[in-house]
Parts: C-alpha cells; structure tokens; sequence
C-alpha cells in the first residue's frame, strides 16, 4: 500500500514539472557540447630520456629511445594523414589519392656523409660471437688491449677529445637493428663520437647465430626501404677471423669463410669504410699473437682517425666492397684509357723535335742529340741559376702524379708497383722474391732523379720524365729525399689497408721498409749525393738494389757498394742500342763499353746483373752472339733475361710499340736456352739458376753461386749488413759469396717460380678456364 502512494506521488511530480525538467537536461548537455567545441586542442608531447654521456651510456639504448621518439611521430603523422585522405575521398569524385613526401636518405650509395658535428670521441665496440667460449676470451682480450691502449693515449688536461673505453657485446643477445640497420647515433651531450665497430668471427660449419647474422645483413644491404649504405656514420670497421687449418687447411676450402663473408657485407653497408685489413688467426696455432698484432693496428688506426677526423686519403673509396681485378694503370692496354692519359703524357721536349725532323730528312732511324760539346759543362755551378727539375705547376709534374709518383722534393719520386699489391693481397711477388728472396710488400721503388739520359722504347712513362745530359737543377739533399720517399711509400701502403683481400699480416709487415729499388725511372746514378743517399738506406738496414743505363761511366767507377748492381743491357750492338734506348749523349756506344769495363772491375766486390729486356723486332732475332760477346767482357754475377711489359700504346714516347713486340714467355725461353748453350760454348761458367714464369722472367747465374750442387742466387741481407758494418769498423772486404743464399726449391727452372704459399690468380684467357675446372 505504502509502495502504491509512493509510486503515485512521483507521477504525480513528473507530470507537473516534466517541462521545466527536459529544457534543463536539453540546456546542460548544449553547454557541454558548446564547451568542448571552444576548447583549443592540447598538444602531445613526447618525452625521451637521453644518455648524459656516452661513457655511462650504451648506444644501443640511446638508439631504442630515438627509434622510439621517431616512430611516435611517424604513427602521430600517420593518423594525421589518413584522417586528411578520408576526407578527401568523402568530398572528391573519382580514385582515391595519396599524397606524401620522398623521404630523405641518411647517406649516400658510395658512403654518404658523416654527421654534421666535428669529431671528438671514437667509441669502439667489440662484437663477438662464440660456441665454445674461444672467441669470447679473445674478444675479451682484445677489449682489455684497447681499454689499456686508450688510458695511456689519454690526454688528463682534454676531456673534450678522446678514445673511449671500448665495449663489448655479445652477437646472441644484441638487437641487430640496433647496430647493423642503422648506426647509433651519438647522444646529444657529444654528437661528435663516432662509433668503431671491431668483428672478431670464428667460422662453423653448423647453423648458428652467424648464420641469421650474416642473413640480416643481406636483407638490409637488399631492403629497397633502407639506404645501400646505412651503416656509413660509422667511424669505419673490421673483421677478425678465427678458424681451424686441421679441418679446413686454406681459404678456399673454407678457413675463415664465414670472417671473409662478413667483412664484404660491412664493407657495402658502410661506403667501404674498412678501417683495417681482414685478419685471421688459427685457433690451434698462431691465433693469439695474429689478434695482438691486428690490435696494434687497430690502435694506430683509432690514433689516425682522432687525428685526422677521418680513415685519411683513399678510405672510403680505395676499393670496392666485391674483389677488383683493377690493376695499375700501366697495365691497362685498353685505347680508350690511352687516349685519356694522352692529355697529362704531351710533354713535348727539343729531343722529340730534333729527332722528328731527321727522320722527315731521309735519314732513317732517329738521331740521338746531345747540347753539350765536348760532354762538360761550358759554365760553372755558380754561374748557373738553378731551376727544379720538375716544378709543382708544369705538365711533367702532372703527367707523373697522375701515373701514381709521390713527387719529392724537386727531382725524386716514390711509387708502388702492382707486384708490392698482389704481395699484399696474398698473390705473389714479383721475380725478386724467386731468384733474390725480396718480398715485394716489404720493398720500396724509388728514385733519386726523375731525369734521365735515354728516352726509352719501353720505358713505363711514355717518355714524360724530364731527360739530360748533364745534371742543371736545383739539387735537394739526401736526408730531404730519404725522409720523403719514405713518408710517401707509407702513405701509398696505408691507402691500402681499405682494400678488399688486404692480408692483416702482411699489411703490419708492410710498414716497415726492408728493400729499396733505385729503378723507378729515371737515372739514380746521375743524383749528385747518391753514396749518401745509399748509407741512409743501410744504416736503417735497407737493402739496395740500383739500376743504371750504363751511360754515366764516370758515376758508375764512383759508387760505393750497395747490395745488388743492375746495368740495363738492352741491345747487343751499337745500331740496336740507337732504336731501343734512344740515347741522348753522341757517344753513348764508348760510353756503354766502359761501363762494361767497370763492371767487369767490380763483380768480385758487387752482386752485378746484366738485365736484358727482350723486344721482338728488335733485339731477340740474331742477337744471341752479340749478347754473349758482352756477357764475355763483363761477366757479370746474374744475368736476368725478361720479356718486355706493354703498358698502353707508347706513341706519345714516337716509338709505336704494340703488343706484337711483346715476346711469350716460351720465346723468352728459347732464347735463355740459346744464350746458355753458347756462353757453354766458349767455356764461360754459366747455368739457367732460376725462372718465374708470371713474370715472364728468367735467370741465369754464374757458377760461383753454385755450391754443392744447388744454385744460391738468393740473398743473406742480415749477413750482408753485419759484413758491410765490419768493413766500415776495420775495412775488411768481403765477395757476393759471403753472403749468398741457397734458392727455393719451387723457384729452380723448371719448376715455374711461383711462391706454393700464395694464391695465383689467373684473370683471362685459357689459363683462367684451367684454374676454374678444379673449382667446379
């Protein structure tokens, strides 16, 4: 009952203020819609926590909440422009359209560009991947070798540049997007670090994290989303690798593959910034004491790199990330490059132009010319002004620059030669390691004058050096070249270390010169101060090998002992002599026979060489007396016979040699045989020693290196320079037999020359084919 008049009195209410109720509620909800219209829209601000430094800061943090900021604003800027397309496509006829921007690459292809602030601190990073344990204690030894090597390069005094203490991480448990999709980027307090990656990886033939590694690195070097070189604001990389020889004795059989693998994906992700050449280590013999020495590489590369702001002169860019089968630019036979060299190579000098109208005169071969009257001097030094050989502004300076030459001073060059990068690379050296035990990435070509007296068929420069008969310039001294000539052969070995296939070991070996040859161009001989030069050489223990034209005899008679004596031999009789070297001086015949004559003198206290450079169509056909008629008069220690190089046309040197004169090597073959049988003949005590065959080269040697039944053409140089002290203490003489050694088995002829312990690369025709049927 009670419940029944309740009801009734709220009826009773709402019927009598129903009304005034509804324009209540109608009037509170317009001032709440009204409210929320006028109201101005708040702003969402997204906050990150940033490293204060990068010592208390790992990158791979600061990177997660940067990636976290950017895809915040990326889903925010999403939202907006789909809200934006609805709209659109609500109030527009017709197809849909999306509309946005490209977005901008991080970094170029080829490497792009570092980030905007100056360079401060280098913080390495130690990846390792590990099975067993192995690696990781390597890792951790590497880590501790850099800690110690950054605390002793500190400078207390400078916190504002510096080697960090290096990092170390496990390749199990980083996030590769992390550190191998994009670069950390460097936290806000010190946007000037870099980052320094060092890879130490072992190689397994079982699936392993490797092998999903190695897999999203080509996934990102293939991703069309992601830069081709998004790793390029790095510092630069490099890769060790550690394997076993028991079980996969060489590279090509899979030691160290998975190491090789690595080191070209990071050379493509990074624009080819490899900061130091791939190493390896064998676990079961020499892996500790490779590491320790590819560390030290790595601390002078920090060093370099704080130094510089950058890998210095070649890196990135010294080599593509797949293997470049490029050589020098001598090699080049193509006509398109010639005709592109032909620019820098006109230098056209009073010889060219004398010789040029005798032969337009009838007279037939070209004639040599020489300005002086009777070979001296009319005017005194002092009366003279002394200009520089090659000045910095003229054409020759350009041509030899652009050729390679690190010009010093105003009349020295150094170069490195293909042979001294295929030594690097594991490919073999030249000839000199066969017959003399030279290493051609422990040697240095260099030469003291660019001028020489001949103007050369063959000769690798096209005829751009400067030539004389005398010397007429300023003359630099001899700690100015020595100094020079081994600061930029430094320079030229340490733009090799970004170079694909540089060997670590061979790279470290490389920075400490062992032999010079005096035989780059040029006359060394005709340098006024060249026994100087030569005792800075040997008192740094640096062999020397030097190469005269036999034109200076007077020069000849006075140089001191060096360690090995060439005299160029290329003709066997006067008239050949005029057509191949182009002689400048009248008398250039007499003074070639005298040269003989001194050489014959010296060869019981010299290692003398006659080298012979075989031309076809010009002194190979019936020239075999008269070359023994010289070997006869001089009889020199060795005797090296080598087929001509073609390095391009050399029309610009008016000699139009072409790769018809270029004998094959079982031509050259024929003729060693031939000159062996008649200097046999005439009872001269000679025989073939050693050959190789890649150079196209062949030795023959005198019996006096011929000692219980094995040839000993190569070279005891630490024998050697404890005798040349012991001469200068107390002037005991010494013969080349006091310091002769025997020859390599593999480098005898018949036997090819090629050093077993290096890879021969064989790069076209029927040679190539044979080398890969083994492989397939």
């Amino acid at each position: 009952m009670a419940a029944n008049n309740v009801f009734e009195g709220l009826l009773t209410f709402w019927h009598s203020y129903r009304l005034p109720v509804l324009v209540a509620v109608f009037s509170i909800v317009i001032i709440v819609w009204a409210y929320r219209k006028l109201q101005p829209k708040s702003k969402t601000a997204a906050a990150s926590s940033v490293p204060t430094s990068p010592r208390s800061q790992s990158p791979r943090k600061a990177e997660k909440e940067t990636l976290g900021d950017i895809k915040q604003g990326t889903e925010e800027k999403n939202t907006q422009r789909l809200a934006e397309n609805e709209t659109l496509a609500k109030s527009a006829s017709g197809p849909k359209r999306l509309s946005g921007k490209k977005p901008l690459k991080v970094a170029g292809r080829r490497g792009g560009s570092d980030q905007g602030a100056p360079l401060s601190f280098i913080q390495p990073i130690i990846f390792f991947a590990s099975l067993t344990g192995t690696t990781e204690r390597y890792a951790q030894k590497l880590q501790e070798d850099l800690r110690v090597a950054t605390q002793n390069q500190a400078d207390p005094e400078n916190h504002e540049r510096g080697i960090l203490s290096p990092q170390i991480h496990d390749l199990s448990y980083v996030d590769f997007d992390d550190y191998f999709t994009t670069a950390p980027k460097p936290p806000p307090t010190s946007p000037g670090t870099r980052y320094l990656y060092c890879l130490l990886i072992p190689t397994y033939n079982i699936d392993t994290v490797l092998n999903t590694f190695l897999d999203h690195l080509n996934e990102t070097h293939n991703d069309f989303r992601i830069d081709t070189g998004s790793l390029s604001s790095l510092a630069g990389y490099a890769v060790f690798g550690f394997g076993d020889k028991e079980g996969w004795p060489t590279e090509e059989e899979g030691f160290c593959s998975q190491a090789k693998e690595l080191d070209r994906w990071m050379a493509k992700l990074t624009g080819r910034k490899r900061a130091y050449p791939l190493g390896f280590g064998d676990v079961k013999n020499d892996a500790e004491s490779a590491l320790k020495e590819w560390s030290h590489g790595m601390q002078d590369v920090m060093a370099d790199i704080l130094a510089s702001g950058g890998l210095g002169e070649g890196v990135p860019g010294s080599g593509d990330p797949l293997e470049s089968d490029d050589e020098d630019l001598e090699d080049a036979s193509d006509d398109n490059k010639s005709k592109s060299r032909k620019k820098a190579q006109n230098v056209v000098d009073l010889e060219d132009i004398k010789m040029a109208a005798e032969n337009q005169g009838g007279s037939g071969s070209p004639i040599p010319v020489d300005f002086t009257t009777d070979g001296k001097s009319s005017a005194l030094p002092s009366q003279l002004t002394a200009k520089e050989m090659v000045p910095k502004t003229s054409p020759t300076y350009a041509a030899l620059t652009k050729q390679g030459y690190t010009i010093v001073g105003s009349h020295s060059g150094v170069k490195i030669c293909r042979w001294t990068k295929s030594a690097l690379r594991g490919r073999g050296s030249c000839y000199k390691y066969s017959f003399y035990g030279i290493r051609s990435h422990l040697c240095m070509e260099a030469t003291p004058s660019l001028s020489c007296s001949n103007k050369c068929i063959f000769c690798w420069r096209h005829g751009t050096n400067p030539v004389g008969t005398t010397w007429r310039w300023k003359v630099d001294s001899p700690e100015l070249i020595f100094q020079g000539v081994k600061e930029g052969h430094y320079k030229k070995i340490k733009m090799m270390r970004g170079v694909p296939g540089v060997r670590a070991e061979r790279f470290a070996e490389a920075m400490r010169i062992r032999h010079c040859a005096l035989s780059l161009v040029g006359e060394p001989i005709f340098y006024p101060h060249i026994n100087e030069f030569l005792d800075m050489l040997h008192t740094e223990h640096i062999s020397s090998f030097l190469v005269c034209n036999a034109q200076h005899p007077d020069q000849l008679e006075a140089l001191k002992r060096v360690t090995q004596l060439y005299v160029s031999i290329d003709a066997s009789n006067r008239e050949s002599l005029r057509k191949i070297d182009r002689p400048l001086h009248r008398d250039f015949w007499e003074r070639f026979q005298r040269c003989l004559d001194i050489l014959r003198e010296k060869r019981h206290v010299q290692r003398t060489v006659f080298r012979l450079t075989l031309v076809k169509g010009f002194n190979v056909d019936d020239e075999v007396i008269g070359y023994a008629n010289l070997v006869e008069k001089a009889l020199p220690c060795f005797i090296e016979i080598k087929g001509v190089t073609y390095c391009g046309t050399s029309t610009s040197a008016g000699a139009g040699l072409t790769m018809q004169n270029v004998p094959f090597y079982e031509e050259v073959t024929a003729f060693v045989v031939a000159l062996n049988k008649e200097l046999e003949r005439r009872g001269l005590q000679y025989g073939i020693a050693a050959e190789h065959a890649h150079s196209c080269c062949v030795l023959i040697a005198s019996e006096r290196f011929h000692v219980n039944g094995k040839w000993h053409s190569r070279i005891d140089y630490d024998r050697f320079f404890e005798l040349l002290e012991k001469e200068k203490a107390d002037g005991t003489s010494f013969s080349p037999e006091d310091y002769m050694r025997e020859t390599e088995e593999w480098a005898q002829w018949g036997n090819g020359g090629f050093d077993p312990n290096d890879e021969r690369v064989y790069k076209k025709g029927k040679n190539k084919a044979i080398q890969a049927a083994p492989e397939s």
